[in-house]
């Protein structure tokens, strides 16, 4: 069993680059700099932004399901990020040092089993969760904060 983590496409958030602070805060979303070169998760590339950067922070609906699952949260995008190979069989470095809640679904959109994961322990727990074969799909979030942090399919090593 192998498994496939993608960032989010680039395309689908190149629109909120063009609009102004006050167009953005219409949508409540907001343009921000990062101060440090950690703690502003890109979305799309799946590595922490760099001091200086320019991310949009929004809300995002990761988990487009009609059950009590539905999800939405705030989520940073870096601000004319490219969305880089999939990582598969290895967890992207926006992973890295952060204590993550794994939620493993049904191809229906209701929870199976959700587990945590410390710093490091991300790969060894998909992997349980995969070991259920009623799991389709997983989402990762930041335990902290609460935020989506990625999607993670099962991957085919023939689709390649």
């Amino acid at each position: 069993m192998t498994y496939r983590i993608e960032g989010l496409p680039e395309a689908e958030f190149e629109a909120l680059s063009k609009l102004s602070d006050i167009e953005l805060a219409e949508r409540g979303a907001r343009r921000v700099i990062a101060d440090a070169d950690r703690g502003y998760p890109c979305r799309v590339t799946l590595e922490d932004a760099r001091l200086g950067d320019s991310l949009i922070l929004f809300s995002y609906t990761s988990h487009d399901v009609r059950t009590p699952y539905h999800t939405t949260y705030a989520i940073y995008v870096r601000e004319g990020a490219d969305t880089p190979p999939p990582f598969i069989d290895r967890t992207p470095p926006v992973f890295e040092g952060r204590t993550l809640s794994l939620r493993g679904f049904a191809a229906d959109g209701y929870i199976v089993e959700a587990r945590l994961a410390q710093p490091g322990e991300a790969d060894a727990a998909i992997r349980a969760l995969f070991a259920d074969p009623a799991i389709a799909y997983i989402h990762a979030h930041n335990a902290a904060y609460g935020c989506f942090a990625a999607r993670i399919d099962r991957h085919e090593e023939d689709s390649l």
